[in-house]
């Protein structure tokens, strides 16, 4: 999910850069750049997934 949120987030940034626009003095191309390293780097880390911590005690019933 975060992966998807960091790609809408690039987009963005390109579709700015393009236009030479930006969405204020607080929101810029650089701003969302920024803001989709981040969530990528969150997404690689393994924020997220979904996965327990707890897994092992699990498969150790088995």
């Amino acid at each position: 999910m975060l992966a998807i949120i960091a790609a809408v987030s690039f987009g963005l940034a390109l579709i700015l850069d393009l236009a030479k626009a930006g969405l204020g003095d607080v929101i810029t191309g650089n701003t969302l750049l920024l803001l989709g390293l981040l969530l990528l780097a969150l997404h690689l880390a393994g924020v997220g997934t979904g996965t327990r911590s707890f897994g092992w005690r699990r498969r150790a019933r088995r």
